[in-house]
């Protein structure tokens, strides 16, 4: 039998599957990477964890007016989650995309210890790529162009950004994910941490690195993977009042009914602190205290709960990949050690096909370019997986639709 022969038969059962997808009725999503319901559940001894007790541990009562900062308890919870001081944490609302919102609008309008951002002419922001979407729709609301550096395995190629940012006046800003990066999984090593902090000091301008440690205790296994505290090495650049972190319990908890961080110097937490009084007059600090009396002293063994949970369903999503992907150079993936996604790598110029194709089938996957600025990936290869919503059942059959959808896709050349 010949090749073409054998080409033209593997074709023809390839789209017989797709019609048996299609006939099925399909309704799998891997689109975003929310919490599942049993991982939800874990949390919801929460309610009623006060009991009507509202007083901290200093005897101020939580359900009052004060506290910008947020309460103690929960200032040594979000220290865990960045590597930090208590003193060195501020304690927001449910969400840190919001918290990235304050930072970034403080500093482009209202000017943090320096000028206003606005003020010094055209701003740009670099972004690693493949990344974090929400990053990428949040700078271009500031009318920030961005340029893009591509990911290695242990983070941003660190010469490529070297070069970017000593020889760009106009750069303000540097996002990153460094722990189980979205999409990547990857897991910033200690010398890519360490010449992070130093940029600012090489950078023609102000520079803020903008620290998105989403991921911070998401690991699959114990002890975990131990990711190099960015602040500590900015202490010994002198750089300390360019580093904003930021982290939540959004998928540690309840993803709608958090608290979220914001970590930095004294300098820092002082000038959001003075945005923060125009705003409030205090947090949710019952909301806090909820949180520090929930999970201080057993936050490692909740997120151990956590990886009981989720671990089994990245162990599917390898396992069918190798299954129907692999030796057989139809594509590339990550395997990641904790976090919420996988980034599958096509031959250039198929993702965006694939995508399409999955959903005729019933399966909604992210959108191709997503995780590129302006969503439009330069080479169309990367899709992004979220397996965390889904049962394993259905994360086996998804991954089943992804790999004819990408195999046909290739081998029909449409």
């Amino acid at each position: 039998m010949s090749k073409t022969s054998v080409n033209e038969e593997s074709v023809g059962v390839l789209e017989s599957r797709m019609k048996a997808f299609r006939q099925h009725s399909l309704n799998l999503d891997l689109t975003r990477g929310k919490p599942s319901p049993e991982q939800l559940a874990l949390s919801d001894s929460l309610d009623g964890i006060l009991d009507g007790d509202y007083r901290l541990e200093n005897g101020t009562d939580a359900r009052n007016y004060g506290g910008l900062r947020g309460i103690p308890e929960a200032r040594r919870l979000g220290a865990q989650l960045l590597e930090t001081d208590p003193d060195n944490v501020i304690v927001c609302g449910n969400s840190s995309l919001q918290a990235m919102h304050l930072v970034m609008d403080t500093a482009m309008n209202h000017g943090l210890f320096h000028e206003r951002y606005s003020d010094l002419g055209p701003t740009r922001a670099v972004v690693p790529v493949p990344g974090y979407d929400r990053h990428f729709t949040l700078t271009e609301s500031f009318g920030i162009e961005m340029i893009s550096i591509p990911m290695t395995a242990t983070g941003p190629d660190m010469d490529a950004l070297e070069e970017v940012i000593a020889s760009d006046t106009q750069c303000r800003f540097l996002w990153c994910v460094p722990k189980y990066s979205n999409p990547t999984g990857c897991v910033y090593d200690p010398d890519t941490v360490n010449r992070i902090a130093a940029l600012p000091s090489k950078a023609p301008g102000p520079l803020l690195i903008l620290w998105d440690n989403a991921y911070a205790v998401h690991d699959f296994d114990l002890p975990k993977k131990e990711l190099a505290p960015i602040l500590t090495f900015a202490r010994d650049h002198r750089t300390e009042d360019s580093v904003i972190m930021f982290a939540s319990t959004s998928k540690i908890t309840f993803a709608g009914g958090g608290i979220a961080f914001i970590g930095g110097s004294q300098n820092t937490l002082q000038a959001i602190e003075s945005r923060l009084e125009v705003m409030t007059i205090g947090p949710d600090k019952v909301n806090q205290l909820r949180h520090a009396k929930f999970l201080n002293g057993r936050l490692e063994d909740h997120m151990a709960a956590h990886a009981r949970i989720l671990k089994p369903k990245f162990d599917a999503v390898e396992r069918c990949l190798q299954q129907h992907l692999g030796n057989r150079d139809l594509a590339t993936w990550t395997r990641p050690e904790g976090g919420y996604f996988v980034a599958l790598s096509t031959p250039p110029g198929f993702a965006n096909q694939v995508v399409a194709m999955a959903a005729t089938a019933g399966l909604a996957l992210t959108p191709a370019g997503a995780t590129f600025p302006y969503s439009h990936d330069p080479e169309d290869s990367v899709i992004r997986i979220a397996p965390t919503f889904a049962s394993t059942s259905e994360i086996e059959t998804a991954i089943e639709v992804l790999a004819v959808c990408l195999e046909l896709s290739i081998r029909t050349g449409s």
